[in-house]
């Protein structure tokens, strides 16, 4: 075995103990070291080796998933044309779930190595829920993830009125790209910002993902649907999960969710580390414990009253505070 060829290789697809893994690179020759085998003039995505895990890997108890969709893993290719995962590469982050079980709590990765989070809400039509989308932030904050708001259907109210429900948010330092699917508005902005990127894709119903998806690329939000009933009817704990290859390089994975994500291992006095526009007032307020809420010399209060720090977002950070003070996230 020590004798034989590793591949390097990123996980696509993952159902029943099975998984697809793609490789990292491939060169047109085949000549490249990390390549697989393959025939013909592969594109990332395009093909694509059903692996299974190696028993060994697979031995000790387990608190949490040992390999998900994302992973960057290493293989050798058996005779048949199928493969073995040998090793698990070290992720760099991932989109994590604490799972209650019988036997205690599971640590679910929803996806791994993601390299951005893409949150898309609705300008209107639904009408954008910005606690919710305060909460996606938080989320991202605490496990590392950039984060770019996609404000959809711009057409509805135009991008003035847009700009005033989601700028706040591009001063404090996220991206937000305006977009519409029937318009055709942004789609420039949105492809650019996906182009060789592992992006986790999330959003309430209603709010054009999956028009915006077949917009920017024919059949992607059909398969963003699929895959996305699939999960809602496992509740989100079935073990089917892919990611999508995007024209030019690149993969988004849907992840729905979010929503029933909780800030598990996050403390009350913990949460004004993940609003950007907080943090950098804490080391100002008088008091080393200030809970920011009726302290004097409180500089994250002093910055709501001056109109420094955006009123809903304030009302953000309190309603999780409290939340997480009494136990419900």
């Amino acid at each position: 075995m020590t004798n034989e060829k590793k591949y390097e290789g990123r996980v696509i697809k993952s159902q029943s103990g099975f998984f697809d893994v793609s490789p990292l690179s491939v060169s047109p020759s085949g000549g490249d070291e990390n390549s697989f085998p393959l025939r013909g003039k592969a594109r990332m995505g395009e093909e694509a080796i059903s692996c299974q895990l190696r028993g060994r890997l697979k031995q000790g108890g387990r608190k949490g998933d040992l390999l998900a969709v994302g992973d960057r893993v290493r293989i050798t290719i058996l005779p048949e044309g199928t493969g073995m995962i040998e090793e698990i590469l070290p992720r760099e982050r991932a989109i994590v779930r604490m799972d209650p079980r019988p036997r205690g709590v599971y640590r679910q990765i929803l996806l791994a190595n993601p390299d951005q989070a893409l949150f898309v809400f609705a300008c209107a039509s639904p009408r954008p829920r910005m606690r919710m989308l305060d909460r996606f932030l938080v989320i991202a904050e605490q496990q590392n993830i950039p984060a770019i708001i996609i404000a959809n259907k711009v057409d509805l109210i135009g991008e003035e009125k847009a700009d005033k429900l989601f700028g706040h948010y591009k001063k404090i330092g996220y991206r937000v790209i305006y977009t519409s699917a029937s318009e055709k508005i942004g789609i420039e902005n949105l492809r650019h910002a996906l182009q060789g990127k592992l992006s986790a894709l999330a959003g309430p119903s209603g709010v054009g993902k999956s028009s915006l998806m077949n917009t920017m690329q024919d059949g992607l939000g059909l398969a963003v649907n699929e895959i996305s009933a699939a999960l809602n009817r496992g509740k989100h704990t079935t073990n089917f999960r892919q990611l999508l290859p995007l024209e030019g390089g690149g993969y988004v994975a849907d992840t729905p969710g979010w929503k029933s994500l909780a800030l598990w291992d996050t403390q009350p006095e913990e949460l004004d580390g993940y609003f950007p526009e907080i943090a950098p007032l804490v080391a100002q307020c008088r008091f080393s414990d200030c809970t920011h809420v009726h302290e004097p010399g409180c500089a994250v209060l002093k910055a709501v009253n001056s109109g420094e720090l955006h009123n809903e977002r304030f009302n953000s950070f309190i309603r999780m505070r409290d939340g997480l003070a009494n136990k419900r996230y």
